[in-house]
């Protein structure tokens, strides 16, 4: 007999703004503490001096998440120019110092360089696996690693304010697996001046916003308390990308069971053949899957759904 998991069976999406100086899976684990969840897990870590949307997934929300991780995000940010740091942040020791400061029109120029496919290379202190070990692990045992490009989609960034000589406050809108401390430590050497991040904060990642996040005291001073549900959000949220179908009755139960099964496509919807759809019977998520020949293949199902 399988063993039971502890805690409720609770499930959808909480929208926490996390303060610096905390882990992501710290923030997790206080989620999951505080709601009594039997299963939690969030979409894109943060540095623990990073701020902002940190979306955390409660049960069968859980199943959402990569949906959520390959959205777009967007970061406010500040880059403190004439210095390089070992994590690329001002945590970490200073490597190169440089009096050259760019002017306006210079960030604005270097910054065309950052838009669109660009090939990025993440800080030596990041969660990045090398030979099975995560690099800044390697960083702090003193080792020299060699980190490989990755692809990074960036929509947008833009320089919104310039306090002084020394920083640039930046925004930028990126896809999945965007570093902002590998933006600054490349526009620093782009720029030739050096450079890392001083202040960083998202703004937002998907369809959730800073602006309706929880803070960490509501979840110690609410913690186990069922008042506490109602800063959830439905789990069909973390499906904001994906176009919806719908499961009529007599397809319901096939779906549940994980079988392919006819679904309507809403009038006016352009869904091609193997795209990846959601089905919904009376608005609540049935599963996800591939929608070919009018039937929907489900990958995921949801149990409560």
């Amino acid at each position: 007999m399988a063993r039971r998991r502890k805690g409720r069976a609770v499930s959808g999406w909480l929208v926490v703004d996390k303060p610096a100086g905390i882990t992501s899976t710290a923030v997790v684990n206080k989620v999951r503490w505080a709601f009594d969840a039997q299963k939690a897990g969030h979409a894109g870590t943060l540095d623990p001096d990073a701020t902002g949307v940190l979306a955390v997934a409660l049960g069968e929300a859980t199943k959402t998440v990569p949906y959520i991780t390959d959205a777009l995000k967007a970061y406010d940010f500040t880059v403190r120019f004439g210095a390089a740091t070992k994590t690329d942040d001002a945590e970490g020791e200073v490597t190169k110092t440089s009096d050259l400061r760019p002017s306006d029109a210079q960030i604005v120029e270097a910054l065309q360089g950052f838009v669109g496919e660009i090939e990025q290379v993440p800080p030596a202190f990041s969660a990045v696996k090398v030979d099975g070990e995560r690099a800044y692990a390697l960083a702090r045992a003193g080792e020299e690693t060699e980190l490989a490009a990755r692809p990074l989609w960036v929509e947008s960034l833009l320089l919104t304010d310039r306090p002084d000589a020394d920083h640039a406050q930046l925004e930028m809108v990126c896809g999945k697996g965007g570093y902002v401390r590998s933006i600054a430590r490349d526009l620093g050497e782009a720029l030739g001046c050096h450079g890392h991040v001083l202040r960083l904060r998202r703004t937002w990642s998907g369809p959730f916003v800073a602006e309706d996040g929880i803070g960490l005291q509501v979840l110690d001073d609410e913690a186990k308390s069922p008042d506490l549900d109602r800063f959830l959000r439905p789990l069909e949220e973390g499906l904001a990308d994906l176009p919806q179908v719908t499961c009529p009755d007599a397809s319901l139960a096939k779906l549940r069971n994980g079988n392919p099964a006819m679904v309507i496509v809403p009038g006016g919807t352009q869904i091609d053949y193997g795209d990846e759809v959601w089905a919904s019977h009376e608005g609540r998520a049935v599963a996800v899957g591939r929608l070919m020949g009018g039937e929907i293949h489900p990958a995921r199902v949801f149990v409560n759904g």
